[in-house]
């Protein structure tokens, strides 16, 4: 069974920083990473094929940066300016309209005022 491992959230600071991992273990060509707030359905932010060409959510747009190691099977997320309305629990997957693999137990980010 495919696996989906993400690390790397934290508490911080409003305008901090925090950098993402997710290991799969298999190779995956394209790549999302998504959040779930508290009360909201997960959101797509970010897609990444496996030439690392990307493509952002509005809401994201110009702070995070996804970026992967295809040697590695590894994708990541480098966020900043984080803000408060960026705590969420971050998964990795594929995009949606390709196939979704069992979610990892993804991250928490939480981004305090």
């Amino acid at each position: 069974q495919v696996q989906l491992v993400e690390s790397g959230g934290g508490l911080v600071q409003a305008g901090g920083s925090l950098r993402l991992s997710c290991v799969t273990s298999v190779s995956i060509t394209d790549m999302a990473w998504y959040r779930r707030a508290p009360g909201k359905q997960r959101e797509l932010i970010v897609t990444i094929n496996s030439a690392g060409r990307t493509n952002y959510g509005d809401s994201v747009k110009g702070r995070f940066t996804a970026s992967r190691d295809n040697a590695k099977n590894t994708v990541y997320l480098q966020m900043n300016n984080l803000q408060p309305g960026d705590t969420a629990v971050y998964y990795c997957n594929a995009p949606y309209g390709r196939y979704l693999y069992p979610w990892g137990q993804g991250t928490q980010v939480t981004v305090s005022s």
